[in-house]
């Protein structure tokens, strides 16, 4: 078994560095999201090797001991800190934030508690004779565990809500798929699998959030054009609403204050879309200054609307030089998605020349 364990490990150290090489390579990750991403492997494959240790040294003359005690010590207490990492990947927002500090003192208290305890041996235990055993509390390390699968799983699907993306759910079979395999190994201790099955596990991790991040606009954080192109052959079959948004006299606020001034404005907007229309439908930007959000149901548009107007006129009276927005709609009636687009295109020039007065005096 050994021999077929040490092979499994080999394997998993080269997969483990060719995606630490991949992550270095991104063109779609910050210098953040890749050291999170570097972390998470570099843990996975030092508690990896950890567990090669144990395994080797495990029975050997005392003299041993101290690297049997050690190699566990920094295999138990460093687990939990992988999801961690993995969170710190998503860390963009307070809500995780705020999660986040209070989770790195967790794992910081419970790797005092194994150092404390390690005479002990509550969670684990070498004997004299370099004996590993379980202790009688071996249950709390299955608690850190688990509750650090628990809350990466969560931290993800929150921040994949805040995205809009659609495949937030495809993290509930990856992390029940890790916690049916940690109960296995519970039971079969012998098998040693579970540090290969973290690392597959954080190799579809890094798919999923890239495929997140790369719907995104990098601006505004809403969805991109290929994300809106992909959803519309959809409603085209299924129905619901196109709202489409036109930043009025856009070309004169990069004129007048610069293209930075430009590019707060539609972060700003992006933000006011979204804050009105998130929960009832997607929202991208297609380009430029133009926005739209698809709705799967007309029922809340007009409340969505209202919503909106608020959130701009309130971001307004704080950024001074952010400018009207003209928007409009139209349904989905199974004709070409073009067609829909140029109805709500002309709803909305309606709608931009009978405000065109009071827009152009706010801008003077």
């Amino acid at each position: 078994m050994d021999r077929y364990f040490f092979i499994l490990t080999t394997i998993d150290l080269f997969v483990l560095g060719f995606m630490c090489f991949l992550t270095k390579l991104s063109e779609s990750l910050n210098k953040k999201q890749k050291r999170g991403f570097f972390l998470a492997f570099a843990l996975i494959a030092a508690i990896s090797v950890l567990e090669v240790i144990t395994i080797v040294v495990d029975g050997t003359p005392p003299g041993y001991r101290w690297l049997n005690i050690l190699s566990n010590y920094l295999g138990f207490g460093l687990t939990p800190a992988v999801a961690l990492c993995l969170v710190y990947v998503l860390d963009k927002k307070t809500i995780i934030r705020r999660g986040f500090k209070a989770a790195v003192c967790c794992e910081g208290g419970y790797l005092l508690f194994l150092a404390a305890t390690l005479p002990y041996g509550p969670v684990f235990s070498v004997s004299a004779e370099n004996l590993y055993a379980r202790g009688g509390y071996f249950f709390i390390y299955v608690i850190m565990y688990y509750a650090s699968m628990l809350y990466l799983m969560v931290a993800t699907v929150r921040t994949a809500a805040v995205f809009q993306n659609r495949s937030r759910t495809l993290i509930y079979p990856l992390t029940l798929f890790l916690g049916a395999e940690t109960v296995i190994q519970i039971a079969l201790p012998e098998l040693h699998v579970t540090w290969l099955c973290v690392t597959l596990l954080s190799v579809l991790y890094y798919i999923y959030c890239s495929e997140m991040w790369n719907q995104l606009d990098a601006l505004t954080g809403l969805l991109d054009q290929n994300s809106y192109l992909n959803r519309t052959a959809e409603m085209r079959r299924s129905g619901g609403v196109l709202v489409v948004f036109d930043v009025d006299d856009f070309k004169q606020i990069n004129d007048r204050y610069g293209h930075l001034q430009g590019d707060i404005c539609l972060a700003e907007i992006g933000r006011c879309i979204k804050k009105a229309y998130a929960r009832s439908g997607y929202c991208y930007r297609t380009g430029g200054d133009e926005f739209c959000v698809l709705m799967e149901n007309a029922d809340r548009e007009a409340q969505c609307a209202q919503e909106f107007v608020r959130q701009l006129e309130q971001r307004r009276k704080a950024v001074d030089f952010l400018p009207t927005v003209s928007f409009g709609s139209a349904p989905f009636l199974g004709e070409d998605v073009l067609a829909v687009k140029n109805r709500a295109d002309r709803e909305m020039y309606r709608y931009k020349k009978a405000r065109k007065p009071d827009a152009a005096g706010e801008m003077v």
